[in-house]
């Protein structure tokens, strides 16, 4: 089938164009064109310098209509990455060739110009080379059909539905229901994963990317566990939302005084000491008294230095 794709697509191949884009040897590209001939698919030769493969004129392929795994893996196709990891990377290939396959002449090459245009790189800096977790592929394979898996995770066997996965800067993790509770779950965590044959059915309207958004700025929140006081200049105030974290950003805002005093939420002491001192001379640190006197100290160091 890939291989009356391929030619309804693009007019016209040479055997080693073939062999290439289906990563097997022209041997077999020529054996499997002579099944085609076989089971009476009109495809033929053409001899000499510009020749190669070619369908008979006005033949289309009924095979071009995409099956629901392809449809939706035809979605994330601008996630190589992802598709690869989950086990995706064949249903996507097939899903796009027949997607080109039913383009008129004029388009066939929109796939190609979009590809040279546009690329998502969703993984985060300097992550690269660790393999896949283990448990990723029979997750996506319980997530795309709706099935209970019974798993091992943080060493505790558990019978999740699984909802979704999330690529969250090169992480993945798994939205589940536990019993009466929608969780997070981080996918490296799994350890033995069994897909079960029962089925589950879904919350009606839960929404993925609403949901992940929610859990997301509440979990940021959680870790401001502590509140700092400063008086920041006029160009301080405008670095404070390259500085502070962004879930405590609109309250900051909200409690600026006309004199720049400020109230800003941070993970803890040391976190917030590393974030003062990106202000320079722009903020002074009025509480607590232990981050002030951290910051008088490396004030002084340096002034020792530069002295």
């Amino acid at each position: 089938m890939s291989l009356v794709l391929l030619l309804q697509g693009r007019g016209g191949m040479t055997a080693a164009e073939l062999a290439e884009e289906l990563e097997v040897s022209e041997r077999t590209v020529h054996r499997d064109m002579l099944a085609l001939s076989a089971a009476g698919v009109p495809v033929y030769a053409d001899r000499g310098r510009g020749g190669g493969y070619r369908l008979l004129d006005g033949f289309r392929t009924r095979l071009n209509g995409l099956d629901r795994a392809e449809a939706e893996a035809l979605f994330l196709s601008g996630v190589p990455g992802a598709l690869r990891e989950m086990g995706l990377q064949e249903v996507a290939a097939t899903a796009r060739l027949k997607a080109a396959a039913g383009l008129s002449p004029a388009l066939r090459d929109a796939p190609e110009t979009a590809a040279q245009r546009f690329h998502l790189d969703a993984p985060g800096w300097f992550v690269g080379g660790t393999p896949p977790p283990a448990a990723l592929a029979p997750l996506a394979r319980a997530v795309w059909s709706d099935r209970r898996v019974a798993a091992v995770y943080k060493d505790k066997p558990r019978v999740l539905e699984p909802y979704g996965l999330v690529l969250k800067a090169g992480a993945w993790y798994l939205v589940a229901r536990l019993k009466t509770r929608t969780l997070i779950f981080r996918v490296p965590r799994f350890g033995e994963i069994t897909v079960l044959d029962d089925t589950f059915d879904r919350e009606p309207g839960f929404d993925l990317a609403a949901f992940w958004a929610e859990q997301s700025a509440e979990f940021q929140r959680s870790l401001l566990r502590e509140v700092i006081t400063l008086r920041l200049t006029e160009r301080g105030v405008r670095m404070l939302r390259h500085i502070a974290e962004p879930a405590a950003l609109a309250d900051a805002l909200d409690s600026l005084q006309p004199d720049g005093t400020v109230r800003l939420g941070v993970e803890s002491v040391p976190v917030a000491f590393s974030q003062v001192l990106r202000f320079g001379p722009e903020a002074e640190v009025l509480g607590p008294p232990e981050l002030r006197a951290m910051t008088a100290e490396a004030a002084a160091r340096m002034a020792r230095l530069y002295d």
